[in-house]
């Protein structure tokens, strides 16, 4: 019995690390240190009205967490990976992010319990 838990535990590692997928070291679908980041004219909007900066969005990258329930991973072309975290500032941000060939694309960014009044489309 003991010995067929093991079995399946080890079929199921396995299988979920075989899955596709842009994985990067360390299982990450996402590159954190990014060097090149490619702000939306959207999230540049968002980040005006809403006075994020492009260092705390770094900083969400480097330190935040995937929320995958946000998170579109089978999104086409790209797909789309949304992290949580608290600035240096304590502001609770979610910024969505999708890896591409150009580099790592910032679609938007959100103060989560803030409502700021954007005009953005």
């Amino acid at each position: 019995m003991l010995r067929n838990r093991l079995i399946a535990l080890l079929l199921f590692l396995f299988l979920l690390g075989c899955g596709e997928g842009p994985a990067r070291s360390g299982g990450e679908p996402i590159d954190r240190h990014a060097s090149h980041l490619i702000l939306t004219r959207h999230a540049r909007c968002r980040m005006d009205c809403r006075h994020i900066t492009e260092k705390e969005i770094r900083e969400i990258l480097e330190k935040g967490e995937i929320n995958y329930n946000k998170s579109e991973p089978e999104a086409r072309p790209d797909p789309k990976y949304a992290l949580e975290g608290y600035t240096n500032e304590g502001q609770h941000l979610r910024i969505i992010f999708a890896p591409s060939d150009r580099g790592l694309v910032v679609i938007t960014c959100i103060e989560l319990g803030v409502e700021w009044q954007c005009d953005c489309h």
